[in-house]
C-alpha cells in the first residue's frame, strides 16, 4: 500500500476509534452514530451480528461472550448453547438486558429502533459497528471491536491477516481476462425474484471475486420482473442457502425467465451459506475466493491454492 492510501486509511481509522483515556481505566470509542461509548468491563458481552461474533472468536474472545443474535451461526462450537437474544433487527430488550451484559457490541443496523431506545436507557454500553461493505470497512470493523474490548494488539494482527488475504485475492481477480454478469437472489417468492442492486453486500462480493453486478439500475434489494430478469443478462445466480423461504436450484432451473439466460442455459447456480457470503467477516475474502472459483472454472486450480491467513492466524488476546 502507498503512503496516500495508508495516509488514507488511517484517518478513515480515526474517525471510528478514539485513543485510551482514563475513564476508569477503559477506552472511549466512538461507534457508527458518532456517540463517545466510555467502556469499563468486558466481561460479559452481547454480540448482535455474525461478523462480530467471529472476530471477537478470533481474537480468542469468545468466552465472554454471554449471549447472541440469530444471525451469529460461526463458528458452530462457540455459539452452540449461547442464548439467542433474536435476530438482528427483531431484537427483545428484555431479553438482552435479562442476560446482564456490561457491553453490548451490535451491527448499526440492529434494531427495531425501540429497542435499542431502551437498551441505551439501561445504561449498558452499548457500541455500534460500522456495517461498510467494503475492504476498508471490514479491517476498521475489526480494530473498533479490538478495541472495544481493550484486544488492539490481537485485533490488528487479525486485521493484517485479513488484508493479506485481499491481497491474494486481487492476484487471483487480476487473472480475469472477461468479467462475468452475476445476478445475486436474494429470494424467489410466488415466481418473483428478489434481487440486489448497487450498495449491498451481495454487490461487493460478486466485485471481489471478479464479476459484474446484472442489476445495476438500483441501490438495494429489490424484487423484479421477468423481463427485468431477461434483460439482465446473467452469466451466472448466486443466492444463500437458509431454512426456509430459499431459492433452490430446481426452481432455478424451472424458471421460464432464467431459463432464458446465459445462467440458465450454462446451469450455472451457486448457494452459499449466508453469513460466509454476506457477512463481511474475517473469511470474506476466502468467500469471495470461492465464488471466483465457481465463476471462471479455470481459475479453480489457482484458487485452490488460497490459503486464508485469517483461518490460521492466531491474534488471541
Amino acid at each position: 500500500m502507498n503512503r496516500p492510501a495508508l495516509l488514507g486509511a488511517a484517518l478513515i481509522a480515526a474517525t471510528l476509534v478514539l485513543p485510551i483515556l482514563a475513564h476508569g481505566g477503559g477506552p472511549v470509542v466512538r461507534d457508527a452514530h458518532g456517540r463517545d461509548v466510555i467502556i469499563s468491563d468486558t466481561s460479559r458481552i452481547v454480540a448482535v451480528g455474525g461478523a462480530i461474533t467471529e472476530v471477537l472468536v478470533a481474537l480468542g474472545l469468545g468466552q465472554r461472550i454471554v449471549g447472541v443474535d440469530s444471525t451469529s451461526t460461526f463458528p458452530p462450537e462457540a455459539v452452540k448453547g449461547k442464548p439467542n437474544v433474536g435476530y438482528l433487527r427483531q431484537l427483545s430488550a428484555e431479553g438482552v438486558i435479562g442476560l446482564n451484559p456490561t457491553l453490548i457490541l451490535a451491527m448499526d443496523s440492529a434494531g427495531p429502533k425501540q429497542t435499542m431506545q431502551a437498551l441505551e436507557a439501561a445504561k449498558i454500553p452499548l457500541v455500534s459497528i460500522p456495517e461498510a461493505f467494503t475492504e476498508q470497512g471490514l479491517l476498521d470493523k475489526i480494530r473498533l471491536i479490538g478495541h472495544a474490548m481493550q484486544a488492539d494488539a490481537g485485533a490488528t494482527c487479525l486485521a493484517h491477516a485479513v488484508a493479506q488475504d485481499f491481497d491474494q485475492l486481487r492476484l487471483l481477480r487480476a487473472k480475469v481476462t472477461k468479467p462475468a454478469r452475476v445476478m445475486f437472489v436474494m429470494s424467489l417468492v410466488n415466481g418473483q425474484a428478489m434481487a440486489a442492486g448497487r450498495n449491498t453486500a451481495a454487490n461487493e462480493i460478486i466485485e471481489l471475486s471478479g464479476g459484474v453486478n446484472a442489476i445495476d439500475g438500483y441501490d438495494g434489494y429489490k424484487t423484479i420482473n421477468d423481463e427485468a430478469i431477461v434483460a439482465a443478462r446473467p452469466d451466472a445466480v448466486i443466492t444463500i442457502r437458509r431454512s426456509r423461504d430459499s431459492f433452490e436450484a430446481d426452481a432455478f432451473y424451472a424458471h421460464p425467465a432464467f431459463l432464458l439466460t446465459p445462467a440458465g442455459a450454462n446451469r450455472a447456480f451457486l448457494a452459499m451459506d449466508g453469513l460466509y457470503l454476506l457477512g463481511f467477516g474475517p473469511r470474506t475474502p476466502a468467500a469471495a475466493r470461492d465464488v471466483a472459483a465457481a465463476l471462471y472454472p479455470q481459475l479453480a486450480p489457482q484458487a485452490g491454492g488460497f490459503s486464508p491467513k485469517a483461518a490460521s492466524a492466531d491474534c488471541r488476546s
